[in-house]
């Protein structure tokens, strides 16, 4: 008797069998949240979100004080995105043919959006917004975001985003490129429009991050098919090189840029309660745990899980390596987790848990002073 073949996202089937040629979007969808991506529905064959119920399409409704995302409705696009395996499970039931989007903010995603339209090639001085293209560059050839983008890099004596394997890059049906990265820090980094007023990276380069969200790799639209390239399924950090251009062009909130980011007082006293005054070795808990505690601002789509698991795994090298008993660890993370997320304090332990004994592996020997 021939052994069944078993493709995870299908059900059970034989050699010989012809599997579907494109993941269903519910499983595109699945894998995303699997990696910490909130998800939202795209309206079918299309790459913009799937429509509001008939509420939010009255005159004058906006997603500001609406209660459709909490409830579980998709309304307002990347605002309801979500992890939950349940809601994409109905999601996707209702609407199965429904492409998928992903919320970069949440995601702690920053994404080049590289476009290749046919159109005029602006001034000199409009390419890459803030920087002056000598006279003597030779502009002959330019014509979209590959170029400007590649210029940049060339400018800055940097790699090409475009050519990078070592992350995430998806080919767009319009010819165009996303490349994934992982934002470098905890600060709120803003999309933009390469080709529109205010904030800019370069002509036909458009920024998904914070306030945006961008298709996910697999998705089908009437236009063609999301594809990734090469091998590399994992976005990479942000280039520290990028990440400057990015403040430069105003990609942060002033607020951000304004000075270094102070963690709640809530992790602080966290920290000094188990004898470290926020000081020495348990000193490094406290940034992670102050991501956590950041959550609170949001009701969701803010990385919870991920920013927890990361505190927990720190937690627990300290652990091992004899700075806080296994008791005072846990109840450090316990009280952060639930000051950020109220009534969730099974699945907080559950992540508390696994993140513990993960980082117990690793135990944190800090070099001592003196």
């Amino acid at each position: 008797m021939a052994p069944e073949l078993r493709v995870r996202g299908f059900s059970a089937v034989r050699p010989g069998t012809v599997l579907p040629a494109a993941p269903r979007s519910v499983d595109i969808a699945r894998w995303c949240a699997e990696q910490g991506w909130p998800v939202h529905p795209l309206a079918f064959g299309r790459k913009t979100p799937a429509g509001n119920c008939g509420g939010c399409r009255a005159p004058g409704h906006t997603h500001s004080g609406c209660t459709c995302p909490a409830e579980g409705r998709w309304c307002h696009g990347f605002r309801a995105a979500t992890c939950d395996a349940g809601r994409i499970l109905r999601w996707w039931r209702k609407a199965p043919e429904a492409g998928v989007g992903v919320s970069c903010g949440p995601a702690g995603l920053v994404v080049i959006d590289i476009d290749a339209h046919g159109q005029s090639l602006p001034d000199r001085d409009c390419l890459l917004p803030g920087i002056p293209v000598p006279p003597q560059v030779d502009l002959t050839g330019l014509a979209n975001g590959y170029h400007t983008l590649a210029l940049l890099a060339a400018l800055r004596g940097a790699p090409d985003p475009a050519d990078d394997e070592d992350t995430l890059r998806v080919r767009t049906p319009s010819g165009g490129l996303h490349v994934w990265y992982r934002a470098p820090d905890a600060r709120s980094w803003q999309s933009s429009a390469g080709s529109g007023g205010g904030r800019a990276l370069a002509w036909q380069v458009d920024v998904r991050a914070h306030g945006g969200y961008i298709v996910a790799p697999g998705t089908w639209t009437r236009a063609g098919t999301y594809r990734a390239l090469g091998a590399c399924r994992k976005p990479a950090v942000l280039p520290a090189w990028l990440a400057e251009e990015l403040k430069r062009t105003g990609h942060l909130p002033r607020k951000s840029q304004a000075g270094p980011w102070q963690p709640p007082p809530r992790a602080r006293q966290a920290v000094a309660a188990a004898g470290g005054g926020g000081q020495g070795p348990l000193g490094i808990l406290v940034p992670v745990l102050a991501e956590v505690a950041a959550c609170a601002a949001q009701s969701q789509g803010t990385g919870f899980s991920e920013k927890l698991n990361r505190a927990s795994y720190t937690a627990g090298g300290l652990v091992t390596a004899g700075f806080l008993t296994h008791q005072q660890a846990e109840q450090i993370l316990q009280d952060t987790a639930a000051a950020a997320r109220p009534g969730q304090d099974r699945k907080a332990a559950g992540i508390i848990r696994s993140g513990m004994s993960a980082g117990a592996r690793r135990p944190l020997y800090l070099r001592r002073e003196g």
